[in-house]
């Protein structure tokens, strides 16, 4: 059996200035902030809000974990709450994390995000301003 997915979002998240904690028990700890951005899907598209972060915990040097935390504004008002989770290992001959997104939002016209399986893969943007590339796809 083959697994198959459709792409639902894609995200163009601007970031700031990394903010360095430093050596934790749990690994190297880096903040980023989320300072904007813009996304869109079929029926769906709206802004990236500013004042999430990424909790980016390096360990070893080997394994990266992120864990993001921000909030989506549709063109329409709605707003909804994203956590995205995912890992990079630095010897895996690509620079894509793949991530798990949740999604939380009231009842009505997105409510979609809260059911199923959803994934995502995470790339340095390639933009003028600093941020990352998500693409969220929904399993079948």
């Amino acid at each position: 059996m083959q697994l198959e997915a459709d792409l639902v979002l894609e995200l163009n998240v601007e970031i700031g200035e990394v903010q360095e904690v430093g050596e934790t028990p749990k690994g190297f700890l880096r903040l980023i902030p989320i300072t904007g951005g813009s996304f869109s899907g079929e029926n769906i598209k709206g802004k990236v809000m500013s004042g999430g972060y990424d909790w980016n915990t390096t360990i070893k040097d080997i394994l990266t974990h992120v864990l993001a935390k921000y909030a989506l504004q549709t063109d329409d008002g709605v707003y909804i709450s994203v956590e995205n989770e995912g890992y990079l290992d630095s010897r895996a001959s690509e620079a894509v994390i793949k991530t798990t997104p949740r999604f939380l939002v009231s009842e009505g016209k997105y409510h979609w995000l809260q059911s199923g399986v959803f994934v995502g893969s995470l790339e340095a943007g390639k933009g003028k301003t600093p941020g990352v590339c998500i693409k969220i796809y929904k399993m079948k």
